[in-house]
């Protein structure tokens, strides 16, 4: 399965207000026109919400 880079993540989630669900985090995305797997990555992520970007990358490469 290729994996997404943190990097590409945070690139699709640049206008997002922190803290931020999953949910949100993963509709910011869709609607920043991120790829297959950028979304797969972030709907991989545990439910919760998340602080900063930081919080996002670190639970998208736990989540690879």
């Amino acid at each position: 399965m290729a994996s997404a880079n943190p990097i590409q993540v945070q690139k699709y989630l640049s206008g997002i207000d922190y803290p931020a669900s999953k949910d949100d985090i993963v509709a910011t995305a869709e609607r920043e026109g991120a790829d297959g797997d950028v979304l797969d990555a972030l709907r991989a992520i545990p439910d919760g919400e998340y602080d900063a970007p930081t919080a996002v990358s670190s639970a998208v490469s736990d989540a690879g």
